[in-house]
Parts: C-alpha cells; sequence; structure tokens
C-alpha cells in the first residue's frame, strides 16, 4: 500500500498516512512508467500522489515517502542497476575516482577505499564481500539506457540537470555518515532492502554538501525500510543516512537529484548583470565613475546610499523588461544536459532529414523540450558595440558519456541571429506550424535564410 511520511512532532515517525492504491499501467513497452511524456513519466514516478500535491505540500518543504506492493515496478526497479551489471561495467574501462567510489562508515566517519587507476571487478567484489565496502556508481545514465530515458524526460520536465548515483551496500553495513545534500534527491529501491533515517535540516535548502555529527542531529523526524519499487522524495538540506540490515541479501538503490543551484538567488546573479549592462546603455548616472579611491578604503555610507540607489532603479526597470537576459544558466544547462534519447545510431539528431525548406513550405519545430530561445549581449569579442543577439542552444549533439562529469569538457551548440529576428523566431517557437512565408521579417530571403538554418541544425522539419 502506497504511504506519505507524516511528520512527527516527538521526533518519532507517525503512522504513514495510507494513499489511495493506483496501480501503474505500462506505456509504450515494458516500462510500467508512462515514458511518453516528461509531466507523464513524473506523474508515473511520484502514483498515487498527484503532482499538484506534491509540489504544494512536498516539494522543498518536507520528505515523501511511497511504500509499493507492486511487483512488475518492483521487477522494473531491479532491472535498472543490478550488482551483477559492474562486472562488463568494468570490462569496458572504470576508474577509481571518476566512475566509483569504494566506501564505508566507521564510528560515524567516512572512510575511502579506493585503489588508484583502473577498476578490476574481481577486487571491487572482494572489498565489497570482505571489507563489506558500499560500491557508488556515478551517473550509471551514461551506460543504462534505461536511465538515460528516464532522466532526460526529467531534465526536460525540471529545466534542470538530473544526474544520478548508484549505492550497492552489503547487508550489515553502511557507506555514508550522517549528511545533506545541495540538490533535490529522489531514491527508487532497485535490490534487497534499505533501512534510512532522516533528521529535520540543520540548513533549511542547503547550497552545498556537508557532513553532519551524530549529537548535533538529534532523534530521527523519520525512520522506514525502502524494499523494491519504492520511492523515497526529500528536499536539498535534509539530514540522512541509511544502512542495509542484517541477515539480508545486499542493498541497491540508484539516488536521482536535481536543482542544484537552481534558486532565486542563482537566477538573480545570472541576470542582474544582463540588467546592469542594458540599464548603464540607457542611463548616464550609471555610467558615471566611482569616487577617487573607493576601491581602497571601506565602503562609505554615501557609496551604499549610492547602489540602494541604483538598485531600486533597477527594479523599476525589471519591472517592465520584456527579454530578461540570461548570461549563464540557460547556456550552461543546454551544454550540459543529456541528448535526446534515441534507439539506434542518432542520425536523426544530427543530419537533417526530410525536405529542404523553401519559401512555400510550412514547417515545424522538433525537439522542443530540447532547445533554449534566449537573448544576450553579443559574445564575439571584435563586436566593441556588444548589441544584442538571440541564441538558440540545443542538446541534440550533447554526449551521453560525459553527462555530470563535472571536469569532463563540454561546448555548447546552436545558432545566434540579430535581434531582429525575434518575433519571427518566437512566432515558430509558439506554433504547432507555421508557412515560412507568414514570418515576420522583412525580405523572403531573410525568411529562407533563417528556416535554412534551424533545418541544417535538425531543429525544425516540413510538414
Amino acid at each position: 500500500m502506497p504511504k506519505k511520511v507524516k511528520p512527527a512532532g516527538d521526533g518519532k515517525e507517525e503512522g504513514p498516512v495510507p494513499c489511495k492504491q493506483v496501480k501503474l499501467e505500462a506505456a509504450g513497452g515494458p516500462s510500467p512508467l508512462n515514458l511518453d511524456s516528461p509531466s507523464g513519466l513524473f506523474e508515473s514516478l511520484i502514483s498515487p500522489v498527484k503532482t499538484e500535491t506534491f509540489f504544494k505540500e512536498f516539494w522543498e518543504q518536507k520528505p515523501l515517502l511511497i511504500q509499493r506492493d507492486d511487483p512488475v515496478l518492483a521487477t522494473y526497479y531491479r532491472s535498472l542497476f543490478r550488482l551483477s551489471d559492474l562486472k562488463s561495467l568494468c570490462s569496458r574501462g572504470m576508474y577509481y575516482g571518476r566512475d566509483v567510489n569504494v566506501c564505508r562508515c566507521v564510528n560515524g566517519k567516512k572512510k575511502v577505499l579506493n585503489k588508484d587507476g583502473k577498476v578490476h571487478f574481481l577486487q571491487l567484489r572482494k572489498d565489497f564481500d570482505q571489507k563489506r565496502a558500499t560500491i557508488q556508481f556515478h551517473q550509471p545514465q551514461r551506460f543504462k539506457d534505461e536511465l538515460w530515458r528516464i532522466q532526460e524526460k526529467l531534465e526536460c520536465y525540471f529545466g534542470s540537470l538530473v544526474g544520478s548515483n548508484v549505492y550497492i551496500t552489503p547487508a550489515g553495513s553502511q557507506g555514508l555518515p550522517p549528511h545533506y545534500d545541495d540538490v533535490e534527491v529522489f531514491i527508487l529501491q532497485l535490490e534487497g532492502e534499505k533501512h534510512w533515517r532522516l533528521y529535520h535540516p540543520t540548513v533549511p535548502l542547503a547550497r552545498e554538501y556537508s557532513l553532519e555529527a551524530e549529537d548535533r542531529i538529534g532523534r530521527p523526524a523519520y525512520e522506514f525500510t525502502l524494499k523494491p519499487g519504492d520511492l523515497l522524495y526529500f528536499p536539498r538540506g535534509t539530514v540522512h543516512q541509511a544502512d542495509t540490515p542484517s541477515g539480508l541479501a545486499h542493498s541497491t538503490h540508484v539516488t536521482i537529484s536535481t536543482y542544484q543551484s537552481s534558486s532565486w538567488g542563482d537566477f538573480l546573479l545570472d541576470t542582474i548583470s544582463g540588467l546592469v549592462f542594458d540599464t548603464a546603455k540607457a542611463d548616464v548616472e550609471l555610467r558615471a565613475g566611482i569616487p577617487r579611491q573607493l576601491l581602497l578604503v571601506e565602503t562609505t555610507a554615501v557609496a551604499t546610499r549610492k547602489l540602494s540607489g541604483f538598485l531600486r532603479m533597477l527594479a523599476d526597470r525589471l519591472e517592465g523588461t520584456r527579454e530578461l537576459l540570461s548570461a549563464d544558466m540557460k547556456k550552461d544547462f543546454a551544454m550540459n544536459r543529456l541528448p535526446p534519447y534515441y534507439v539506434g545510431d542518432g542520425a536523426e539528431l544530427s543530419t537533417p532529414g526530410g525536405r529542404l525548406p523553401g519559401l512555400d513550405s510550412t514547417v515545424r519545430l522538433q525537439f522542443r523540450d530540447h532547445v533554449v530561445l534566449t537573448v544576450g549581449p553579443d559574445q564575439d569579442p571584435s563586436d566593441e558595440t556588444r548589441e544584442k543577439m538571440v541564441y538558440i542552444y540545443h542538446s541534440l549533439k550533447n554526449r551521453r558519456d560525459t553527462h555530470m562529469m563535472g571536469n569532463e569538457e563540454t561546448e555548447s551548440h546552436g545558432l545566434r541571429f540579430p535581434l531582429s529576428h525575434i518575433d519571427a523566431l518566437k512566432q515558430i517557437w509558439n506554433s504547432s506550424a507555421i508557412s515560412v512565408k507568414d514570418l515576420k521579417l522583412t525580405t523572403d530571403e531573410e525568411k529562407q535564410s533563417l528556416v535554412l538554418a534551424l533545418w541544417t541544425e535538425c531543429l525544425i522539419q516540413v510538414v
């Protein structure tokens, strides 16, 4: 029976509130999750809890536990990643630190047992069996197709990067000490059972990862055991620890995480530079020099009042701004997210197909969830005027094998157009299909050039 965790005022778990059982129907193939659309996937992932209820009552607020007795879903979860998968993955060339961590919680502290260099399965299994170490596999969506399929849809749904880690812990052992994360966390229990203890946040909606001492966190606010097919959600900042009960088989779970550095504060930092740049072009007061030696002394009260006035002016300007400039967040998201899930060689993502668009064509946008349209200053260093341009970033050519791997090199893919093209591009973005002739551009040549550029990048097709 699915259950929702109900907060306990005395630090103990009250009986979870029963939810009405809703059977998950298969949607397109063997998956019991609905992978037809991003919203359909999320709805089926947290079923029977409704999406509206989730975001109103749980998101960024408190944990949600959904325990299911569904053998079909349990079997599907087990297929996402198994202990036995490590043998074939190690043969592909995995490395300690980058791909795999081996660790164990000893006396409340994390003990890392990594070797140097390449991971050999026999050694990994030896550490697992004899040292009772937890195996942490980083970003399995790089290799497991179904996790790629799930996480790609979730990135479309949240509009934020979605990473994952698999934790495989032997019986009677714990991998990590109590800690909190800077991400929203969804736990899917894949194999065996995992005993969880959650504590009230010491730093609500934390912006960084941190360990927490046992004597600081108090008694658990929630305590329960996950079984295959179960799902647990908790907000960033939630202190947690988990262990595999003694006398049982090993536990495997996957942690799917999102919303790292996606707060209003992050967005404000991202957009304020563009707003200041624009305002300074129109307001001579912002272009005036700061007082002499201001950088050499403590900020004066006069300078503080001046800055406060500028911020009020920027706030007033923001109220009437149509095009909010995003300096980095939109571009970084498009650069670093997963490419669309596909079966086969993915040629349709890199090679234009179908008819070449012409003036008499009707076109429509494709891969809408993977394309970002934004306005920003010209990034050409040779252009001293720094006029605003329209940028289109997409993830069609992104590399799945580097997804969420931090220091791996990535590059942006997309196009840029003069600001005069913004209305025509919005027509394409906001229409199910549109005639090239009807695009709001001055000349037929501009219309044809625009759709040809989009078609060459595989972003539109002729209908």
